[in-house]
């Protein structure tokens, strides 16, 4: 693994404090991280692109019977990262033992992925595995929170009564749409160089030795009991848009709508793909959240999703799903 420091630490700041409403100033279809609170919060890429780490404490729902590792009306410290090189939304628990770390942007890339630091020992961590690299608490993992990457308009739909990370940038002459502009991330995604070669044009280019997925393809991994496996999106796509798999013993199913990729529990349904979803055992679910139409609710597998070469990176070539596997349809 290479670290290499790109900008002084703090560069690009961190959001500690953040606020939330129901309004946003950006489009309907641009994307954001959700996480499940009272009530659900969204965290736009467009303003985590600018800040790339928010520090925030969520609430426990009101209902005591959902929270089996707390009380309801606490809240639960996390942090909503976003590498817009690997294009990778993970959100993870602030808690390591019994400190709560705060968590800023480094300015390293370990392997082209964010680094980020916490300010209470200064230890340092790369972004897509969630691992402790240098400093004091090296050797430590930080734990995934679930969260799904969905567009702010579908947000809403799901839950009309979420909120929205406000930006903290922006003002009287120079409004938000115009501070956090997506277009230089966007040219990015859309170009075939990848890694911060191919983000900002500064060092050699990299080389990707696959000719089943490009190095920009997304991906959705998993990770159980030290056993890894992604999904790209084309290959969940030739599936009929349902794979099934097992991970670590646990069985799995991994779903895809165009770019949305989620991951829940297999209850051993036989799941068909239609127009506004998946059908099985006589009900709807949604692609998005799992949740049926009836009420019923599938249970989120914890999963990172990021470009292909990033995943490539941390866990290695074998643990790509390969296309002609026969778990890949029941």
């Amino acid at each position: 693994m290479e670290i290499r420091e790109v900008l002084p630490r703090d560069a690009i700041p961190s959001i500690d404090d953040p606020t939330f409403e129901a309004s946003y100033f950006g489009a309907p279809g641009d994307e954001a991280i959700v996480v499940d609170s009272d009530p659900p919060r969204a965290y736009p890429l467009r303003i985590l692109s600018y800040h790339e780490v928010v520090n925030d404490a969520i609430p426990r729902s009101s209902d005591p019977t959902d929270e089996p590792n707390g009380s309801a009306g606490e809240s639960d410290p996390i942090a909503v990262t976003w590498c817009p090189i690997c294009w990778s939304a993970l959100v993870y628990d602030r808690r390591v033992g019994d400190d709560v770390l705060t968590f800023g942007v480094s300015g390293n890339l370990a392997d082209d992925s964010l680094v980020l630091y916490d300010r209470e020992t200064e230890s340092e961590w790369q972004q897509t595995s969630g691992r402790c690299l240098r400093g004091p608490l090296e050797g430590s993992t930080l734990s995934l929170r679930s969260s799904r990457l969905t567009t702010v308009g579908d947000f809403r739909d799901d839950h009309p009564d979420g909120l929205v990370l406000q930006p903290v940038r922006g003002g009287p002459g120079e409004p938000p749409e115009r501070v956090y502009d997506m277009a230089p991330y966007e040219g990015y995604r859309s170009r075939d160089a990848f890694g911060l070669h191919g983000m900002r044009g500064e060092g050699a280019p990299r080389a990707w030795d696959r000719s089943d997925i490009d190095a920009k393809t997304v991906v959705i991994g998993v990770e159980i009991d030290g056993d890894a496996s992604a999904y790209p999106r084309p290959v969940v796509e030739r599936a009929g848009g349902v794979l099934v798999d097992s991970v670590g013993g646990v069985s799995v199913v991994v779903f895809a709508d165009g770019d949305r990729l989620s991951v829940f529990e297999d209850p051993g349904f036989e799941f068909e793909r239609t127009d506004d979803g998946v059908y099985a055992d006589g009900a709807s679910w949604s692609i998005r959240t799992g949740v049926a139409d009836d009420g019923r609710a599938l249970a989120p597998v914890d999963s990172r999703r990021m470009f292909a070469f990033a995943w490539q990176d941390i866990h290695g070539s074998d643990s790509m799903h390969a296309p002609e596997s026969e778990t890949d349809q029941r």
